[in-house]
């Protein structure tokens, strides 16, 4: 396989990138993962701003983050750096920019670094549907240049850092019409600044390529290593990990798990950004149990086996369900294009089993003692072998108690075994019976080992041992399954977290609409604060709830506004109303879930 972003498929090591100072803060080169965050707080507020600030820094955030919507909401930022600094703290602050060059402008006077996103610095999005001649295509990039040179030059005299971010949710008509709203569009959107900075010997930059869409995300920043290694060794810009609109509560740490946890694997990240649609302080401990089980992961040491990018069973840049024989255990289909199946023990069926009529979705479908599964190390060639000689396919997986990382010991499985026999994942190889063991970790670590195996289209059946609870252990499978998007049993919702563009009380709202429409299950809805991402994000949602102005709310059907300005009060019922409108509303069942 050409453009690996890795070594190998079975390396831990973190990639070797550049060091980038913002301000005190080294990123990237020997550094440890950097953890930073945003602001809530309206930017205008300075008071508010410096406050939140200096609790995120309690909390053991780095590098805080604040809007500047416009030039004039960006001079505050001359008193909220004042203010911050003038409570002893050197934190590094970051001006968020999206379509205000001259707010860029302003901001790059006061802060250590300013993040721009190349879908909306130099452009605004029509979703026009156009044809590019190579000739004004090359007239659009000049125009850029024009627009984004003053910036870099600035940047460079001030030693100002910068973060060249793509959100899928937002490329330029340019990019959408030339490479399509893909991963390699994300790639080819960030490396046009990035060019462009290269150009003017500005070096000061980190990327990002963020997605509310897992797959799309570990896709979009594995391209991207791929593409810098092929541009040569100078453009080892370090990497700031994020999922956009993550969500609340255990979805949305799953899904952060999931895409963060599942790169830093990979060996790909020098920062991150947890994205809940919480109080920002709660983002700190997730993201510094995202780093800490990472180094427990490295400090662990790999898998002593070989494994080339050509011996692998998937593509790292491109999804695909791992091809698989079907099979029936007990009285259960997996495997092939089944739906993928959640296991447990016989001790936890047992404890269940009393209540499973209450348990509504998370359902355990098949004992793991009963099933026959063949556990086997995947680095014994002989027990590979007898089982690729096998006519018939068996239901697989890693034994327990082996003391390899999870994600590396089931890829090399995947891609030694004979394809048609279908894969039980796991989360741990050491199942848990500690009922106080802290429920964060294991979390973390179950959505990152059987997410990016999920992710990388390898897995047909599903068991978390990690957790002791019963009950707890159920859902966790199937909130795993759904934020990876390989089985859809609820609601889903792409929600962004609260920020100084926020035209609405994000919390509040996300748990009003859950409330609502939490029973309807497959469908998708989107819950933005403000434009920035709303249409784009949302191209993959089926309803959207987008704050238009302060006050009032505009309603989509995918990336199409159908509804304006409905005042906030009647927003969540027009919402309602919309789904009823187009056939999908059914009414909530009486009885609701325990687990």
């Amino acid at each position: 396989m050409s453009n690996p972003y890795s070594p190998s498929p079975l390396d831990l090591s973190r990639r070797p990138t550049r060091e980038v100072m913002v301000g005190n803060v080294g990123i990237g080169g020997e550094n440890v993962i950097r953890v930073q965050s945003m602001l809530t707080s309206d930017t205008r507020d300075a008071d508010a701003c410096i406050e939140e600030s200096m609790g995120l820094v309690e909390a053991g955030c780095e590098i805080v983050r604040v809007t500047a919507q416009t030039r004039k909401i960006a001079e505050n930022l001359e008193h909220i750096l004042a203010g911050i600094r003038g409570k002893g703290t050197d934190v590094p602050v970051v001006a968020d920019i999206h379509f205000k060059p001259d707010a860029a402008m302003e901001a790059v006077k006061w802060v250590e670094k300013v993040r721009v996103n190349p879908g909306n610095y130099a452009d605004k999005k029509k979703f026009a549907v156009l044809e590019y001649t190579d000739e004004e295509y090359a007239e659009e990039l000049s125009r850029i240049d024009e627009t984004f040179s003053p910036l870099v030059l600035e940047a460079k005299k001030r030693g100002v850092a910068m973060r060249i971010g793509t959100n899928h949710g937002s490329l330029s008509d340019r990019i959408m019409n030339r490479f399509g709203d893909t991963p390699l569009g994300m790639v080819e959107s960030a490396l046009e600044f990035a060019r462009i900075a290269r150009k003017h010997d500005y070096h000061s930059f980190v990327f990002s390529m963020k997605a509310s869409n897992p797959k799309v995300m570990i896709e979009a920043y594995r391209l991207l290593v791929a593409r810098l290694a092929e541009e040569g060794d100078d453009w080892n810009y370090p990497i700031h990990l994020g999922v956009t609109e993550a969500g609340d509560g255990e979805d949305g740490r799953i899904k952060s798990a999931i895409g963060i946890g599942s790169l830093l694997a990979d060996g790909i990240g020098d920062t991150i950004r947890v994205s809940l649609t919480e109080d920002a302080v709660f983002e700190i401990p997730v993201a510094r149990e995202l780093v800490k089980i990472t180094e427990e992961l490295r400090k662990n040491g790999g898998i002593d086996a070989e494994l080339s990018w050509d011996e692998v069973s998937w593509n790292p840049f491109e999804y695909e369900r791992r091809p698989s024989e079907k099979i029936e255990v007990m009285g259960i289909d997996l495997g092939g294009d089944e739906t993928i199946r959640v296991f447990t023990s016989r001790e936890k069926w047992n404890a269940v089993a009393h209540k499973l009529a209450k348990m509504g979705d998370f359902q355990p479908e098949i004992v793991v003692e009963q099933s026959g599964v063949r556990e086997i190390d995947p680095r014994d060639e002989t027990a590979i072998a007898e089982l690729n000689s096998l006519a018939e396919p068996l239901l697989i997986t890693v034994r327990d108690g082996l003391q390899v990382p999870v994600i590396p010991a089931f890829r090399l499985l995947a891609s030694k075994v004979d394809p048609k026999h279908p894969i039980l994942l796991k989360d741990t190889l050491h199942p848990s019976d500690d009922p106080e063991r802290d429920f964060l970790p294991t979390l973390l670590t179950a959505s990152r080992n059987i997410g990016s195996l999920l992710c990388d289209g390898i897995g047909d059946a599903v068991l978390v041992q990690g957790e002791e609870a019963p009950g707890q252990s159920l859902r966790l499978s199937y909130n795993i399954l759904q934020a990876a998007g390989a089985r859809i049993f609820k609601t889903d919702y792409v929600a962004c977290p609260s920020c100084g563009r926020t035209l609405f009380n994000l919390q509040t709202t996300t748990q009003k609409i859950r409330e609502a429409t939490g029973h309807l299950k497959g469908v998708r809805i989107a819950v933005m604060g403000c434009i920035v991402n709303g249409p784009g994000e949302m191209a993959d949602a089926d309803f959207g709830y987008v704050g238009g102005a302060p006050g009032k709310i505009n309603l989509y059907v995918g990336k199409e506004a159908v509804k304006f300005n409905i005042p906030e009060g009647e927003a969540v019922d027009r919402l309602i109303d919309l789904i009823h409108e187009h056939g999908r509303w059914i009414d909530a069942p009486a009885e609701v879930a325990e687990v």
